[in-house]
């Protein structure tokens, strides 16, 4: 494992790699990232590192959740408020989400189909280098059979 003030490289979704210092505030925020199973804001995240005894600052977080984005290394979302929340991604690969829109709950999913389509629409249009995200809201097998809304 890197040492605090280390650099390490960090392949980027097969592209080339870049340099990332590995400090004690990446280490702490990518520790408190792992207890968490849910989505967190850049600011609960904040204060929960706090609480935990943890100095880092608040715009360090903000830098810090944004290079692990990426990086690929956490999924970002916009929460209902438009809010960039994050979680650790526990799929490698490029991916989509189902969201519950009354408890939060997220699903990890493959969607070749989407893939094919986004690459077919870009094409078509010229486009390259083309990037996407799919959400799907709804509510999740819990939160429906508890005639949640």
């Amino acid at each position: 494992m890197s040492q605090p003030g280390r650099s390490r490289t960090v392949p980027v979704d097969g592209g080339p790699a870049r340099e990332q210092r590995v400090t004690k505030q990446r280490l702490a925020v990518g520790a408190a990232l792992e207890k968490i199973d849910d989505f967190v804001s850049t600011q609960e995240l904040y204060r929960l590192l706090h609480n935990d005894g943890v100095s880092v600052s608040l715009a360090t977080s903000y830098r810090i959740l944004q290079s692990m984005a990426d990086d690929g290394l956490v999924d970002v979302l916009r929460n209902a408020e438009g809010e960039a929340v994050y979680r650790r991604c526990s799929v490698a690969s490029h991916h989509h989400h189902l969201l519950c829109r009354s408890c939060g709950k997220a699903v990890e999913i493959q969607a070749p189909a989407v893939e094919s389509w986004a690459a077919s629409t870009a094409q078509a249009h010229g486009f390259t280098q083309v990037q996407h995200t799919v959400e799907i809201y709804g509510l999740c097998p819990e939160c429906s059979a508890a005639g949640r809304t």
